[in-house]
């Protein structure tokens, strides 16, 4: 957790998962991705003895194959570890849901699914309640893109966000563009988010490349940010 002035930040690093193994994309590009560890478990192990209490865990062959693949690996990180995880990558069904939620996630996040199916995801939130149930944003400039980050919507983020209001608690917003770049964070785009809906938890991601980054949030009122390549290259 980083303070700035009276206001806190806490990190949740990322965990990608191809073929069993913790990568970074670039961009969200498969064919531009790097190992940093064979066994992600490892990786959340040295998360945890940092002082971390949180994970971003995503299923990258779930988000392609349309339906959660990398389930063991969730298990045995909830299994071993204390980390609270968020899971993302695949949720289609109930039965995703469910086999996500039983392997010990403390949170499931939806992206294409918010976009194209609302009427599940909002029985979803209402079933399992807004604690545990992240809608997520995948953005480029201000409107959403889903389907792995290839496919424009005509909605924007905050269209999105004013769908759910009524029942949403957190909203993850991924800027897409800057997504393991190391290029810095679209701070105008998460101050408006937070302005806009202040009764939100904004999870900022996207584009952390130092401290001053997860500062810089901290002092548009952002709470949460996932910090991935930054944390895996030692830029952090």
């Amino acid at each position: 957790m980083v303070s700035d002035m009276e206001k806190e930040i806490t990190i949740i690093p990322a965990i990608d998962i191809i073929g069993g193994k913790c990568v970074r994309l670039m961009q969200g590009d498969y064919d531009r991705s790097k190992v940093y560890h064979d066994d992600p478990l490892e990786a959340a192990r040295c998360f945890e003895a940092a002082g971390m209490e949180r994970l971003h865990l995503v299923d990258l062959d779930g988000a392609a194959a349309s339906r959660v693949v990398n389930v063991d690996v969730l298990e045995r990180i909830c299994k071993h570890t204390r980390l609270r995880v968020d899971f993302s990558g695949g949720i289609k069904g109930e039965d995703d849901i469910c086999r996500v939620f039983d392997a010990g996630a403390s949170f499931v996040c939806l992206g294409s699914m918010a976009q194209q199916d609302r009427r599940k995801t909002t029985l979803w939130l209402e079933r399992y309640g807004r604690e545990r149930v992240i809608v997520g944003a995948d953005v480029r400039g201000e409107r959403v893109y889903i389907n792995g980050w290839k496919r424009e919507t005509e909605t924007t983020v905050f269209e999105l966000v004013e769908w759910y209001r009524p029942m949403l608690k957190y909203l993850m917003c991924t800027d897409i563009e800057r997504d393991g770049m190391l290029a810095g964070v679209a701070l105008p785009l998460y101050r408006e988010l937070v302005t806009r809906f202040p009764e939100l938890t904004v999870i900022a991601s996207g584009g952390v490349s130092s401290k001053e980054d997860v500062k810089a949030l901290a002092g548009a009122g952002v709470t949460e940010v996932i910090v991935g390549k930054a944390l895996y290259e030692g830029k952090i």
